[in-house]
């Protein structure tokens, strides 16, 4: 009796210590910036920070400025190429934006789309806006624009079993390709240059 009772627990350590075993790895160092990201005091917007530092546009991931928007290549994306298209304005809703500053953030959206296209063969896009912390916003405080490029198969079972999405591209040369294949384009074609 005493036997048979320490069978399943023997079973169960053989268990754990051959899921150990077998256990995978997918090293992704460059999460940390992320999570030390969340531990860390609250030093404002990021997108009124990348706004004010035209300095500091590579660093910052600045793929364009416009006369009203910029587009920023987002630090922590879904998929390789996610960019942002923000109004200078640190305003929470559509309604606080002037047309002009609203058709701004679609050319922009239009000609990441055309840049992207070139730059990174996506086979689709999700263009998209969340209003509202319940909505998804993470910076609910300064509207944005996502424009996510897409490839058939690129969902799979990391984002749905690990919480984890796989960008096989460094940020940088994503930035370099999708700034190279706007200028062979003569983009951004904006309905007020700068």
């Amino acid at each position: 009796m005493t036997n048979e009772a320490s069978q399943p627990e023997e079973r169960a350590d053989q268990t754990d210590r051959t899921d150990r075993t077998n256990r995978k790895n997918l090293w992704a160092p460059w999460r940390m910036e992320y999570i030390r990201s969340l531990a860390e005091p609250d030093d404002g917007c990021f997108l009124c920070r990348c706004r004010d530092e035209t300095e500091n546009d590579d660093a910052n991931l600045v793929v364009w400025r416009g006369r009203r928007t910029l587009a920023v290549l987002n630090r922590f994306p879904y998929t390789g190429g996610h960019c942002l298209v923000a109004p200078y304005e640190h305003v929470p809703d559509l309604t606080d934006l002037p047309t002009e500053t609203l058709t701004e953030i679609m050319e922009m959206l239009r000609d990441l789309q055309q840049a992207m296209t070139r730059a990174l063969k996506p086979d689709g896009f999700n263009v998209g806006i969340n209003l509202g912390r319940c909505a998804g916003a993470g910076l609910p405080g300064h509207i944005h624009a996502h424009i996510v490029p897409r490839w058939e198969g690129d969902t799979n079972f990391m984002p749905v079993f690990g919480r984890v999405h796989v960008v096989p591209e460094f940020l940088e040369n994503i930035l370099a390709e999708v700034r190279r294949a706007g200028e062979a384009m003569g983009l951004p074609k904006l309905s007020e240059p700068i």
